[in-house]
């Protein structure tokens, strides 16, 4: 069997790539940190990622979008990753939209679908794993999963407290509004499998975008190791530094397949999904911790200041190894699997069949 993606998907993650290195540069994220004339920088952003169809890449096609799943989408959120984009594109595109679309025998939900898919309205997602609600203040509307409930509401509608961050570049708000049967669009079973998906998907575009930022560190990394020339030679031709940069890169590649696989089972409510997805954030997260460190220790700390672009990409790392669920979260999912599911282990059932 062929695992690997094909050149149509390969091809769009390079042309989304293209893009985001035209307009979400470092010196763009310095800007929209700093408050500079960010606010129309993020809007026009937003609109050029959306005119391309990344927004409505997860709706179906009867609703304006490309009908595409999260094997398709999961290149994307790895190269948004790759850019630290400061709007949340990956959380409307890759969790809001497919949310809707799920919930789309609920007027309410189908009407917005149509133009969350569009890029014309943005959706911000809450959920009980997650304390503050990202980029509430920009957005037109919060779907909220709430215990066997999902309440849809204009964000106009809801008091927003800003929340501090460790990224200055990802907003966060605590939400508090009055949730009543004028805003639930579902509950029982249907509103349960929802929120369930809300948090897989979740997982795994954290962990997709946490790969591309690994990949981001080690690349600053390796740039600055040959430029930096200490007594006359680049300090990247010392093999302590060339170690420390291999055993990053290595921790990446181990994470790349395990985040792949977990896309291809995203989608499903089965037994073994939880699981893949909560490997695939562990493997993420570990491998952007560890490229965090050796990029600071290669810039020789100086890459936490704000004059260095490492800063950035760092600080997305650390903020996003914490939401959607942290490591403990993801090491008690893995062992209610492994040791209390009652489920078998060995081959074929510990980890993917290749048969079925």
């Amino acid at each position: 069997m062929d695992f690997t993606f094909t050149t149509e998907q390969r091809l769009m993650a390079s042309a989304f790539r293209e893009l985001a290195d035209a307009v979400c540069s470092p010196e763009h994220l310095r800007a929209f940190a700093e408050g500079r004339p960010a606010a129309a920088e993020s809007l026009t952003r937003w609109h050029q990622f959306a005119g391309i169809g990344i927004a409505g890449m997860l709706a179906p096609e009867a609703c304006g979008g490309m009908g595409l799943s999260d094997v398709d989408f999961v290149l994307i959120a790895e190269e948004a990753g790759h850019a630290a984009l400061p709007e949340p594109l990956v959380e409307h595109a890759g969790v809001a939209v497919p949310a809707l679309a799920e919930l789309a025998r609920e007027p309410r939900a189908a009407e917005l679908l149509a133009r969350a898919a569009a890029g014309r309205a943005r959706v911000a997602i809450g959920h009980p794993i997650n304390p503050f609600v990202l980029d509430a203040g920009r957005s037109d509307y919060l779907l909220l999963a709430a215990a066997n409930e999902i309440h849809l509401l204009e964000t106009a509608r809801a008091p927003l407290v800003s929340q501090p961050s460790i990224d200055p570049s990802r907003k966060l708000f605590k939400v508090e509004p009055v949730l009543n049967d004028s805003t639930r669009i579902s509950t029982g079973s249907l509103a349960q499998q929802v929120t369930q998906r809300i948090l897989t998907r979740g997982s795994l575009y954290c962990a997709a975008q946490l790969v591309g930022l690994c990949a981001r560190m080690i690349e600053l990394a390796v740039a600055y190791a040959r430029e930096r020339r200490q007594f006359g030679k680049p300090i990247g031709s010392c093999q302590a530094i060339k170690h420390q940069l291999a055993t990053a890169q290595v921790k990446l590649e181990f994470a790349r397949p395990v985040l792949y696989a977990a896309a291809a089972r995203a989608g499903s409510l089965d037994e073994r999904s939880p699981a893949t997805v909560s490997h695939a954030k562990i493997a993420a997260t570990d491998a952007a911790d560890l490229a965090a460190r050796t990029a600071l220790q290669v810039h020789g700390a100086m890459g936490y200041s704000w004059e260095v672009d490492l800063h950035f990409y760092m600080k997305r790392a650390w903020a996003l190894a914490g939401i959607w669920g942290d490591r403990g979260f993801h090491l008690r999912r893995l062992g209610d699997r492994l040791l209390e599911g009652g489920l078998p282990l060995g081959p074929g059932h510990t980890f993917e069949d290749l048969q079925t």
